[in-house]
Parts: structure tokens; C-alpha cells; sequence
């Protein structure tokens, strides 16, 4: 407590450039509460949840008083939000898939050992007899690191067994820089990878610590409406089979083909690996229902007084899963109180206090995206169509799951990164005798898995601000006890809901803080960029013309 009344003040002292900010955290808390309430059905895209989320989001902000952010229309006046076209893709029924492996066809139940996502190729059925299997270790090709796990091999028209994360997850350090996980580890990269090898399919093997997550998330997102951005070429990017099976399936299918699993998971750790076929092959047959759909990203904004033309973003999603299998307890609503419906609230509750300061130097944008837990296709569309020029985008501030277990002693960002950004956060969190902790998972690819990815792939200096784990009350293991259990219990899961009993004291100090971050970046001259040495600097340095 003694902490906590010193970080108040300090934070107060901090803010004196500015009015004070006042949080009212028992309105963010009602904010979540509605968001994630049953009958927002999981706030799946295309769906009465998108439709009664994006109302509520577009009354919050114009109660707030934010000005409407969003793409001009035919009338010449802006609206509240940018259309973000989507294919949408569900399975029709109950698949039928199976493995045929030591002389037996071994049915598969969806959900149970197979997690099958919808074809994305915009096709209407998947039929797929005796498909040859083919381990491709980690299916990476990335020619700069001098790795090749395809090593020429023709993959066409087979399907792809392959380990998640990379190669260097269980260490030694080596071509992939250690245990945080590269891109080339997603998930996302597997299915790309795939598509471009000409392969029929992907089986990805689910392990709990290098996919950072159980089976239970896996087995209860992948069976759901399945999303993309509208591609020219989808079957550039897809598979029409798209799936992860369970760890003891691969087993039993590598033992029945005279391999060692184990060791030919230590032998794809080696850029010598080679391809391995499987005597083993793969038979769906189900139908497909596509159709292109248009979601929404909801903009707020505050006009800035001196350089309006100059933006400082703040986003979160608004999407959830939506409506899936049910759990244990036949609950089948995953309503997505912490991811995102905090985040979001938090996104609202800054506007409040932004618009209640009076307007800054430059423009803050309130963007509030969709179709994140489809993979970050909101945040991808706006990326790419952009509403605001990029080249004069100060930064973007991303917030994703902002209710903890109370107050704590530290911060961080998901994954890692080198950008002046993160150094003014830094300097913010010092004020208020707050200390940075690098992301403590870096093996889980935090970094590609938030909204401003795509952003800082376009090379925006981007973030995405995570509560501290070194707890003000039980320190360091209450942190990692709390973080653990709701990966475990709640992630992703129907049990991700809203308490009345929830500690609000330490998202009250994180929204100090990203409010101080975001009024430093509004009220200043400041223009962060990349480390000389980030991937991203490059495409941040191609627009600065525009910044003089």
C-alpha cells in the first residue's frame, strides 16, 4: 500500500504539463462488464456481438465527445468507423478426418485430437483421399539465416508435419537468436510457408510450452469461423488444409513408421535436417460455407490544435472469439473480459481523459480493430489502408488485456524491441518510480501476436504495453502464479469473464502511465523511431521526408 501511495503522487507530480487525469475505474470496469456480457455473444466479427459492440463503442466516444475518426463519406463528413472487407469461412457440419497409419484408419474427432480450421482458399468443400504425410521439422525456409527444412524436396499435393515455435527454443542459442521466438515460430508463418511450397496441407504438432498455450485454446479457436483479409491469390497465402493435432497422435504416427519422434524433433533442430515421409496419409471430406463480409474498425479521434496532420495512435481490439464447443460446464460463450474487452475500455477511458485535458499539440487517435483474434486483420487493413498518413504517425500505443491482479512495482511490452518508444516509456515509468521488465515469455512470440505488429512491419514505431508481473503485494511468484493460471483457466477459453470483484488499482497506474506516454508524444516535437539495427527501421526511414 505504502507503494502505491507513492506511485499516485509521483504519477500526479509527473502529469503537472497537463490537467490531471481522472480514471473513473468503476466506469472502465461497467465498460468491460457490458462488453463481455452474454448477450455480446463473444464479439465475433460478422455477428449481433460485432453489431451491438461497434454501437457501443461509437456512443461511448461521442459521449466522451471524440470527434468521428473514421473514412470520409459520400456526404464529404467522416464516420465513426472503416470498413475492413473480410473472407469469412465455416465448416458445415462435422468434418470427417482421419490418418491411416500401421495397417488402420484411425478416425479423428475435431476438437478432440485435430483442430481443423475452414479452408481460406475461398473454396466451397475439402476433399482430401490418402494424402502422403511429410515432417518438415519446423517447415522454415529463411535463406538469410541459411536454413532450408524443405531442402528441395517436392511437397506438392502432400501434407505437412511440422513443430511449432523455432529452432532455437530449447536452446542453444543459434541461427534464430535464442529462445524468443522469431516470426518464423508462429503459427501464421507455418501456413504461409506452406502455401508456398505448393503443399495440399499442414498438421502443426500442439507442445504446450513452445506454442505457450494448452490444447484447450488450440481445440477451442481453430473449430470456429475462420477469417482473412480479401486476398487477389488466397492460395497463396492457404493451405486448403489448415490444422494442429495432439502431441501423443504425432507420436503414435512417427512410431508407426519406424521413427522416434523425440529424435527427429532433436534432428530439425539442425539446419542439416532433412525431410522425413511419414507411412502414413491423411483423408478429409467436408464442406465449406465462404463468403466475403465487412467488419469494422471504430476511430475516435481529437484534433490536434497546432499539427493536426500529426498523429499519436492508441488501439486495442474490440473482437473476441465468439460463439464455440462448449466447455465442461456447457458454457459456450467465450466472452473475452480481459481479451479485449479491458483493453478496449481502457481505450475509451483514455479518450475521456484526453478530451477532458483539452486538446494537444497533435492528433490522438482512438482505433478500436477488428478481427484480431483472426490474426490481427483489423490492424493489418488499417496498415495497409491507412485512414491517417503513416509517414506522419508518431506512434502507435497498443493495449491488450489491461486488468491484472492489482498493483505492481514494474512493466513491459510484449515481446522484444528496439525503438525510441520504448525508451520514452522507460523514462515515464522511472517518474513514477515504475521499472521496465523485458517480456519474461519472449518464447511466445508476444510480439506478433498484438495489433501493433502490422504496424511496425509497415515500420510505425509501435508497442504494446503489458501490466507488471513483480506484484506490489506477493512480488515476483504472485505475478507469475496469477499470469499462469489465467493462461491456463481463462485464456481463450469461456471462462475469460467479467468480476465485480476484480483489482482495478493496477490498471488505474498502467492508464497513468500510457496516458502520460501518449501526452508527452501529442504535446511534443518528438518523432521515435527504430534502432539503427531493427528489422523495421527501413520502412520508418523510406517516409521521412514527410517528417520534416
Amino acid at each position: 500500500m505504502k507503494y502505491l501511495l507513492l506511485a499516485t503522487a509521483a504519477l500526479s507530480s509527473t502529469l503537472a504539463f497537463a490537467a490531471e487525469p481522472q480514471f473513473d475505474m468503476k466506469r472502465v470496469s461497467e465498460d468491460i462488464r457490458v462488453m463481455s456480457a452474454d448477450d455480446f455473444q463473444g464479439r465475433a466479427p460478422a455477428t449481433v456481438g460485432e453489431t451491438k459492440t461497434v454501437a457501443f463503442l461509437i456512443d461511448r466516444m461521442k459521449a466522451a465527445g471524440l470527434e468521428p475518426g473514421g473514412t470520409i463519406g459520400a456526404d464529404g463528413k467522416r464516420g465513426w468507423t472503416q470498413d475492413v472487407p473480410l473472407r469469412m469461412s465455416d465448416i458445415v457440419g462435422k468434418p470427417n478426418l482421419s490418418l491411416t497409419y500401421g495397417g488402420k484408419t484411425h478416425a479423428l474427432t475435431q476438437a478432440k485430437e485435430i483442430a481443423v480450421r475452414a479452408a481460406l482458399t475461398g473454396q466451397d468443400s475439402v476433399t482430401l483421399k490418402d494424402a502422403p504425410l511429410v515432417f518438415v521439422g519446423y517447415g522454415i525456409k529463411a535463406p538469410e539465416r541459411g536454413w532450408d527444412d524443405f531442402k528441395g524436396q517436392d511437397v506438392k499435393g502432400k501434407i505437412l508435419v511440422v513443430l511449432i515455435n523455432d529452432p532455437d527454443f530449447e536452446g542453444p542459442e543459434g541461427k534464430f537468436g535464442g529462445k524468443a521466438m522469431t516470426y518464423y515460430g508462429r503459427w501464421t508463418y507455418k501456413y504461409e510457408e506452406a502455401a508456398r511450397q505448393g503443399a495440399a496441407g499442414v498438421l502443426i504438432v500442439h507442445e504446450t510450452a513452445p506454442a505457450s498455450y494448452g490444447w484447450a485454446t488450440v481445440a477451442s479457436s481453430n473449430p470456429n469461423t475462420m477469417f482473412d483479409i480479401v486476398r487477389d491469390d488466397p492460395k497463396a497465402a492457404h493451405t486448403p488444409f489448415e490444422s494442429w493435432i495432439q502431441r501423443d497422435v504425432a507420436v503414435d504416427l512417427f512410431k508407426a513408421s519406424g521413427l522416434d519422434f523425440e529424435k527427429l524433433r532433436a534432428e530439425a533442430r539442425k539446419d542439416s535436417f532433412q525431410p522425413v515421409p511419414l507411412k502414413a496419409t491423411l483423408s478429409a471430406d467436408y464442406k465449406v460455407k465462404t463468403e466475403v463480409i465487412t467488419s469494422k474498425n471504430v476511430l475516435g479521434r481529437i484534433t490536434g490544435s497546432k499539427y493536426p496532420d500529426e498523429t499519436v495512435v492508441y488501439s486495442a481490439h474490440w473482437d473476441h472469439i465468439g460463439v464455440g464447443e462448449p466447455d465442461a460446464n456447457g458454457d459456450n460463450i467465450f466472452n473475452g473480459a480481459l481479451d479485449n474487452a479491458s483493453g478496449t475500455a481502457t481505450l475509451l477511458e483514455l479518450g475521456r481523459a484526453f478530451k477532458a485535458a483539452g486538446p494537444a499539440d497533435r492528433s490522438v487517435l482512438f482505433l478500436a480493430v477488428t478481427a484480431e483474434e483472426k490474426g490481427l486483420l483489423g490492424s493489418t487493413y488499417y496498415a495497409s489502408s491507412p485512414v491517417y498518413p503513416l509517414g506522419k504517425t508518431v506512434g502507435v500505443i497498443n493495449m491488450d488485456g489491461t486488468i491484472g491482479p492489482g498493483p505492481a512495482k514494474d512493466f513491459t511490452i510484449s515481446g522484444t524491441a528496439k525503438l525510441g518508444l520504448l525508451d520514452m516509456l522507460i523514462e515515464e515509468g522511472k517518474k513514477v518510480s515504475r521499472t521496465y521488465t523485458p517480456d519474461p515469455r519472449v518464447e511466445a512470440g508476444g510480439f506478433f501476436r498484438s495489433d501493433h505488429f502490422p504496424m511496425a512491419k509497415v515500420g510505425v514505431p509501435a508497442i504494446s504495453f503489458g501490466g507488471g508481473i513483480d506484484l506490489v503485494n506477493g512480488g515476483v511468484a504472485a505475478g507469475k502464479a496469477w499470469r499462469d493460471a489465467y493462461i491456463k483457466d481463462k485464456y481463450h477459453q469461456p471462462d475469460d469473464e467479467w468480476s465485480p470483484d476484480w483489482n482495478m488499482d493496477g490498471a488505474k497506474l498502467d492508464m497513468g502511465l500510457l496516458y502520460s506516454l501518449g501526452r508527452r508524444l501529442a504535446d511534443g516535437r518528438d518523432w521515435p523511431n527504430w534502432s539503427q539495427d531493427s528489422e523495421f527501421r527501413a520502412a520508418r526511414d523510406v517516409s521521412a521526408a514527410e517528417r520534416k
